[in-house]
């Protein structure tokens, strides 16, 4: 849910390069995402702090929370 307990708005950035969605496919971040965590926020294209542990990593927005992977 976003704002105001609305829809949430559809990512605008790529969370791996950092750059926007709009500008071309993103394949290679695609492949990439596969086997490492996302480093920006897809939201507000904030860098995340990002902490890798053996069962698995966690990221977390300043603005959007913690994810988890």
């Amino acid at each position: 849910m976003g704002p105001a307990g609305g829809p949430a708005a559809a990512p605008g950035w790529c969370d791996r390069c950092g750059e926007s969605v709009a500008a071309g496919p993103h394949e290679a971040c695609a492949a990439a995402r596969a086997l490492e965590p996302p480093r920006w926020c897809a939201h507000c294209r904030r860098r995340m702090k990002v902490q890798v542990v053996p069962a698995g990593w966690s990221a977390v927005c300043v603005e959007h929370g913690e994810i988890r992977g």
